[in-house]
């Protein structure tokens, strides 16, 4: 019950954060604003809180009780979504994403240590995968439902019923979730909790976190960043309506999303068990599988050549999670995982997050003056090598995950 709870919250996490890249086209219409600015909205104003201040909550989950800051998070993230649907500007919309962000700093990082004390190692992969599932369903629920209200009704409702249905989950979720003995005996919360900096100086040592978490970063630029333009993409060099894009963008983050987090989670166990280097070496081939499939998607002048494309490099993309988050977890000592989660997510959120949404939306509006209505889809086919690094980067990691593993 527990892990369906944190499936749950996750899920609403992401409906909370997706919801934006779907509502951006009669967002930008009522209030006039840029891609420059709509990259603003969705990436920089988004992770700059959510980034920095998920490593002190996290610290504070590790000392405390981790169930109770995942609950209190939960409140205020869905309430600054619904204050989303009262905004009038560009300033109340930023500084309603710099509350979800806030909100949200407390939600990932505890949730991936409760997950590794709820299950042994050589199950946690597939747990993580199981938990990484309210990343597709919550971006598709986000883009089907917002969508839909926007279109029906308009665009604040959609906020409004997000955020509040997110507060009166809260409650649920503090009933049935509670903070575990670990599977693995060793203590959850320590009675004398590491210092943060004893964290820090563990994984300074160890080259495979870095190398994981800048892989995971370079990634996340351009994977946040398709996943926020897309729609505006489909709008725009498709011809799609509102509906129309949120079914096509709904059913490539449900199927191809559902199908890559799952697949790399039972990989991730099957293979690392026998070798620990494919923990990363998975998600290095399959960032280099998803180049010239994503390429293709996005020159395709068909709309159904187009899905037919996007569906397996967004499997692709996904297939990181369980293998990677796994592996960071095995890094540190029980007693230390929501910090060194934190840290982890840190690198991949600040950069991929922050930069890749708002680099893609400038590189647009950069090259308006070149391609015109087509520039955001040269914007994003100029991002795809930000795969290549990611793979690179992970192939890399592969070489220090059994010296700098912890049983």
């Amino acid at each position: 019950m527990a892990l369906t709870m944190l499936l749950v919250v996750y899920i609403f996490n992401f409906v909370d954060r997706q919801i934006l890249s779907i509502l951006a086209a009669p967002i930008q219409a009522e209030l006039e604003l840029t891609d420059r600015q709509m990259g603003l909205l969705g990436g920089v104003a988004f992770a700059l809180l959510y980034s920095t201040l998920a490593v002190p909550l996290a610290w504070l989950a590790d000392r405390t009780s981790r169930s109770w800051v995942i609950t209190v998070s939960l409140v205020i993230w869905s309430g600054f979504t619904a204050l989303t649907g009262m905004a009038q500007n560009f300033w109340h919309i930023f500084l309603s994403r710099l509350g979800v962000g806030v909100g949200e700093a407390g939600g990932v990082a505890p949730s991936y240590a409760l997950i590794s004390a709820y299950y042994p190692s050589e199950e946690r992969a597939r747990a993580l995968s199981i938990y990484s599932l309210g990343i597709p369903i919550g971006s598709a629920t986000g883009v089907l439902a917002g969508g839909y209200i926007a279109a029906t009704v308009d665009w604040r409702l959609a906020f409004l019923v997000v955020g509040l249905v997110g507060i009166l989950i809260a409650p649920l979720f503090r009933h049935f979730v509670k903070d575990p003995a670990p599977a693995d005996g060793q203590q959850l919360i320590a009675p004398e909790a590491p210092r943060f900096m004893e964290v820090v100086q563990i994984l300074a040592a160890k080259p495979s976190f870095w190398l994981l978490a800048f892989g995971a970063a370079f990634s996340s630029m351009l994977g946040y960043g398709i996943a926020f333009w897309l729609p505006s993409l489909l709008m725009r060099s498709f011809g799609l309506d509102l509906i129309g894009t949120s079914q096509f963008f709904g059913a490539v983050l449900l199927i191809g999303g559902v199908a890559g987090v799952l697949g790399g989670g039972y990989l991730g166990d099957h293979l690392g068990a026998h070798r620990k280097s494919a923990y990363a070496l998975l998600p290095a081939a399959a960032f280099a599988l998803a180049v010239p499939l994503f390429a293709a998607g996005i020159v395709s002048g068909s709309v159904m050549t187009a899905f037919l494309f996007f569906l397996i490099p967004q499997a692709l993309a996904y297939i990181w999670l369980g293998p990677v988050l796994s592996a960071v977890q095995h890094l540190v000592r029980a007693d230390m995982r929501a910090t060194a989660s934190a840290l982890f997510l840190l690198i991949n959120n600040l950069i991929g997050i922050g930069g890749g949404i708002y680099a893609l939306g400038a590189l647009s509006d950069g090259l308006g003056a070149i391609y015109g209505g087509e520039a955001l889809r040269y914007a994003m086919l100029y991002s795809l090598g930000l795969y290549l690094i990611a793979a690179a980067l992970m192939a890399l990691a592969s070489r220090f995950l059994a010296r700098d593993w912890v049983e």
